[in-house]
């Protein structure tokens, strides 16, 4: 059975963008849709605007607006629609681990980027057990699939550390009918991190960029062979990671990073380069964790 799309909904304009996006990337996939939207009643001590029964009318309400935008836009796409009685980030940590990607709204550029349901997003990203993909509200009517522009994928490490990330960003080249962009940053380390072993592979490859663009080749090399039909351009350039890649996605229609999760005192913290694209990229940004 084909696992479903998932979008969270909380009733806002990026969250209904977001819902769009998901569903025309369910269509694009053969696969059924699933929209949720979390709610959990938690009386207070003070005065509340509404009571019990009329927050879960409001949740019924966001979700029956959702399901009705999809339905109108994508009639033949196979729907599921329900309100999740849990905490944001529980009920949708849960869809990570049942679904094929999990699609969020965000709310646009800046130092202080707001996610679906406020900064439950980046915690959401963080922890999830799949791909989340965060959608902003221009997204979801530019560059869309079959629109123009690459797909875009940062690969770093050897093959095994991105496995995840290249057959998450080949396939979605392969449905979009796009090309991929595999970029691969690489900067010079200082003196003291050289190792004979180190040396020795960087000059058997005849230099340290040869030795960055013979890595990116082999990490390509399964992929390229699995998916022979998707046009493959190799970008190897000297910088920081989050720069190059950025500067490599001016144009594109996805851009797809791995995840680096750094443990902190407060919770997880996603690494430094998909935290810079998902505060400045100019079109959807998919996270995916490793295998």
């Amino acid at each position: 059975m084909t696992r479903a799309i998932a979008v969270g909904v909380d009733g806002s304009a990026e969250s209904l963008a977001a819902a769009d996006w998901a569903a025309r990337e369910a269509a694009l996939r053969g696969a059924p849709l699933r929209i949720v939207h979390a709610w959990l009643w938690q009386p207070l001590d003070v005065p509340v605007v509404q009571d019990e029964e009329s927050q879960a009318r409001s949740a019924d309400a966001v979700l029956r607006e959702a399901a009705k935008r999809v339905a109108d836009r994508f009639p033949d796409l196979a729907v599921t629609a329900e309100v999740k009685s849990a905490g944001a980030v529980a009920a949708l940590l849960e869809e990570s681990e049942r679904s094929r990607m999990l699609v969020l709204g965000s709310r646009g550029h800046g130092a202080l980027v707001g996610y679906l349901l406020g900064s439950y997003g980046q915690e959401v990203i963080a922890e999830a057990a799949g791909p989340v993909v965060s959608v902003r509200e221009r997204d979801a009517q530019a560059g869309g699939p079959g629109e123009g522009g690459e797909v875009v994928v940062g690969q770093q490490g050897g093959p095994e550390d991105s496995e995840a990330v290249l057959g998450f960003a080949f396939e979605a080249a392969a449905a979009r009918g796009a090309a991929l962009r595999a970029v691969r940053a690489w900067t010079l380390p200082p003196v003291f991190a050289y190792s004979p072993g180190s040396l020795r592979l960087a000059d058997e490859a005849g230099g340290l960029e040869p030795f960055e663009r013979k890595a990116l080749a082999e990490a390509l090399a399964p992929w390229r062979k699995r998916y022979p039909d998707v046009p493959v351009t190799e970008h190897v350039e000297i910088g920081s990671a989050g720069q190059v890649l950025l500067s490599a996605a001016s144009r594109a229609q996805l851009l797809v990073v791995g995840r680096r999760v750094r443990r902190v005192p407060l919770g997880s913290r996603i690494g430094s380069v998909a935290h810079a694209a998902l505060h400045h990229a100019g079109c959807p940004v998919a996270v995916v964790p490793p295998a």
